[in-house]
């Protein structure tokens, strides 16, 4: 008596097109003949497997399946698939691809795309600022000038592989199926190199160090990306070259924070232009001199804004804004002249000369106060 095809399967009635699947994947993972040479029960059990997954894997099969059992498929039933179906083809090539090497892999006569690269090249703000070309040396794989890309010795050429004759896959008996497998002996490409280029060894490219040369564009930002194609290693045997990436890191700077396309700075100012107002000079990423004022009774932490001249913006006119922090700077170091200055400027202070601190206080007392109440 035929097993229950979800019992099979070990999912339950009613598991969705995921759960079979992976239910499936896993059990013919387990009972491939490949896997269990000579195992004529696991052959069997693998042979259920694929009966039990392509029936409920159809929603019309399932369907019927499930309201008539298996005899909704004998005697002129609907019958399930072979094992040469569709179904079960791309399934299984899904799953042993890799087993049997290459997968859904196709000949493409040895020419392989080469790998892509990646470059890390960090630099200045300022140089983000201004944008510049840059040279970099890549150590790579390029195309063997002595065979032209072709892994023959010059004046040879590959020739057809004589075991797939071309096609790159052979077929092999397994069971009671057959299974078609990258060819071991040209490893897919349908063709073989009798005499191999001495210089490169029939790999068609050799390592050297090339020198490129890279437009870092005005206002690029930290994090950035740049690609050229066709710039990474060579293919095999001729093959296209895969691309470079260049990674762009922008240096932390000295002064100046970078946000978006505004910069921030932090200049200490002495505590008496802050009381009295007054003015200095600050060198911006451009490299001028701009004169901020400082107006009388300044607290540290207050920002100016200098409009456009911050960072350019990336293929665009605009250009971001500076903004400059004071933070105010307590005297030290006091010679007996200056201590006593400044103790009598505290002996006629006022409230209104520091009316910050003054009102801190007086709102925190009356704050706690009011919990005594």
């Amino acid at each position: 008596m035929k097993a229950d095809f979800y019992e099979t399967l070990c999912v339950s009635r009613n598991a969705d097109e995921k759960e079979l699947k992976s239910a499936f994947r896993k059990l013919a993972m387990k009972y491939h003949p490949d896997r269990n040479p000579g195992d004529m029960e696991a052959e069997q059990k693998f042979k259920e497997i694929n009966e039990a997954y392509e029936t409920l894997r159809d929603p019309q099969k399932r369907a019927a399946y499930d309201r008539f059992g298996h005899a909704a498929f004998e005697n002129g039933g609907m019958g399930a698939r072979g094992f040469n179906g569709g179904g079960f083809a791309d399934i299984f090539e899904d799953i042993f691809g890799d087993i049997m090497g290459g997968g859904r892999q196709r000949r493409s006569g040895g020419r392989e795309r080469g790998a892509d690269l990646r470059y890390n090249m960090e630099i200045t703000l300022e140089e983000a600022f201004t944008g510049k070309t840059a040279q970099i040396h890549v150590p790579t794989s390029v195309t063997c000038d002595e065979c032209a890309g072709s892994g023959a010795k010059p004046g040879s050429s590959p020739v057809q592989c004589p075991m797939c004759h071309g096609a790159g896959r052979v077929r092999a008996a397994q069971g009671f199926f057959s299974i078609e497998r990258t060819c071991p002996q040209c490893q897919g490409r349908g063709q073989i190199i009798d005499d191999p280029c001495r210089k490169c060894s029939g790999q068609g490219r050799v390592t050297e160090e090339r020198s490129l040369s890279v437009n870092i564009p005005v206002g690029i930002e930290d994090g950035t990306r740049i690609r050229l194609a066709g710039e990474g290693e060579a293919g095999l045997r001729g093959g296209p070259p895969g691309d470079l990436y260049i990674f762009l890191s922008i240096r932390p700077h000295e002064f100046f924070q970078r946000d978006g396309a505004d910069l921030y700075c932090k200049v200490p100012i002495s505590m008496t232009t802050a009381a009295l107002g007054g003015s200095f000079e600050v060198t911006t990423l451009d490299g001028t001199q701009t004169r901020v004022k400082v107006p009388e009774g300044t607290q540290s932490g207050r920002q100016f804004r200098l409009r456009g001249k911050g960072m350019p913006v990336l293929r665009q006119p605009q250009v971001g804004d500076l903004y400059i922090q004071v933070a105010v700077e307590t005297p030290q170091n006091l010679t007996r002249k200056q201590r006593e200055l400044l103790e009598e400027f505290e002996r006629i202070s006022s409230n209104e000369n520091s009316p910050q601190s003054t009102g801190f206080f007086a709102r925190m007392k009356d704050f706690f106060e009011s919990f005594g109440e």
